[in-house]
């Protein structure tokens, strides 16, 4: 697996390296389904910016993202841990062998 360095240098983007005692969104009740989503917004309130989702869409509910210690990443999702220093802006979408990772200027304006 890359590193977080080795993913920021493959996409030409800033390494901004999430704190382990921070928090990220977590959907659980979506864990299990393919692809596994990522955005990154502005960092605020104890968060990284981070919010993880599996499967096709997200779900405009107030409850959907719970929570999560970065530290705890590993227990879920140890294939994302990777991506976790791409800045504010950028998404990922992974799935077996697939990987899109892209920067989305809109998320900054949000």
């Amino acid at each position: 697996m890359a590193s977080q360095k080795d993913i920021c240098g493959k996409f030409k983007a800033d390494f901004i390296p999430c704190s382990e005692a921070e928090k990220l969104g977590l959907a659980i009740d979506t864990l299990g389904k393919l692809p596994i989503n990522g955005v990154r917004h502005k960092a605020e309130n104890g968060t990284c910016g981070w919010y993880i989702w599996c499967g096709e869409e997200m779900i405009q509910q107030t409850d959907f993202f719970k929570p999560l210690h970065v530290s705890h990443i590993n227990e879920y999702l140890p294939e994302i841990e990777q991506y976790l220093a791409l800045p504010t802006g950028y998404r990922f979408l992974i799935a077996d062998d697939y990987e899109d990772v892209w920067h989305d200027p809109e998320i900054i304006n949000m």
